[in-house]
C-alpha cells in the first residue's frame, strides 16, 4: 500500500492545531509528512506544533486564503496519496487507513470523501444528532495524479466556497469521487472560524462559484455544439 502526506493549511489555529495533529499522530497508518501551511497568521502556530510526533513540514505565506495555502502544500508532497484536514478539525483512527482501503480495492476511483459529525468547540461530547456527507478538505484523500490534473484551489471573494468548486472541476474533469458511509471525521463549530455562520460578505465565495461552473456548463456545451 503507497503511503500518504497531509496538508492542513492554518490561519491563526494556535488554540486548535495541536489537537488536530494529535488526531493524525493517533492514525493507525502513519503518514509520511505532514505539511501545514502558515496562511500569514499573527499567531505563534510554530510554537503550538512543537512536540508533536509527527513528521512535520511548516511553510509560509502571505495571507491569501485557505485555497491556495492547500494548493501549496499539496505542491510540496511527492506522496502517493494526499489527505488534507482544516486546523481545527479531527480525525478518527481509522480514518485514512479505512480510505487507503478502498482506494486500493477501487483503482478507477480517484478520492474519498467520509461522513462528518459537528461539536461544539470546548465540548467535544456536545456531538450533533446527526452526521451528513463530508464533501469538504477535512475528509478528502485523493491520489496525487488527480489533484494535480485538477489544478489549484482558487478563493473566492469573502473566503468561502474553494472546496465546492474544486469538488466541482474534478468531477468536470473526469475523475470519480466516492463517498464512505463511516463517521471518520468531527468538525469543531467555533464562533470566528471562516466557516461558522451565515455571513453575507464571506457567502459571496458560493455566489461566485456557482456562477464559474454555469460559465464551465455553457462552455462544455458550446464546444460540443
Amino acid at each position: 500500500m503507497s503511503g500518504y502526506g497531509v496538508v492542513i493549511p492554518a490561519y491563526n489555529a494556535s488554540a486548535t492545531i495541536a489537537e488536530t495533529l494529535r488526531s493524525v499522530a493517533a492514525q493507525t497508518a502513519r503518514p509520511e509528512l505532514v505539511v501545514v501551511v502558515d496562511d500569514g497568521s499573527t499567531d505563534d502556530l510554530a510554537a503550538a506544533i512543537g512536540g508533536i510526533d509527527l513528521p512535520l513540514k511548516l511553510l509560509r505565506q502571505d495571507n491569501a486564503g485557505p485555497g491556495s495555502a492547500t494548493t501549496r502544500g499539496i505542491a510540496a508532497l511527492s506522496t502517493h496519496f494526499i489527505a488534507t484536514l482544516d486546523a481545527d478539525d479531527l480525525w478518527l483512527p481509522g480514518k485514512i487507513a479505512a480510505q487507503l482501503a478502498h482506494l486500493e480495492r477501487l483503482p478507477a476511483t480517484s478520492g474519498v470523501f467520509t461522513h462528518i459529525r459537528s461539536f461544539r468547540d470546548g465540548e467535544p461530547a456536545a456531538m450533533a444528532p446527526t452526521a451528513t456527507p463530508g464533501w469538504s478538505r477535512s475528509t478528502m484523500l485523493i491520489r496525487r495524479a488527480a489533484a494535480q490534473s485538477v489544478g489549484p484551489m482558487v478563493d473566492p471573494p469573502g473566503g468561502r466556497g474553494e472546496m465546492i468548486d474544486w469538488i466541482a472541476r474534478t468531477r468536470e474533469s473526469g475523475f470519480i469521487l466516492d463517498m464512505m458511509p463511516d463517521v471518520l471525521a468531527l468538525r469543531r463549530i467555533r464562533p470566528g472560524s471562516l466557516s461558522y455562520g451565515r455571513d453575507a460578505a464571506r457567502d459571496r465565495g458560493y455566489l461566485e462559484v456557482a456562477r464559474l461552473a454555469m460559465l464551465r456548463r455553457a462552455q462544455s456545451k458550446a464546444g460540443s455544439s
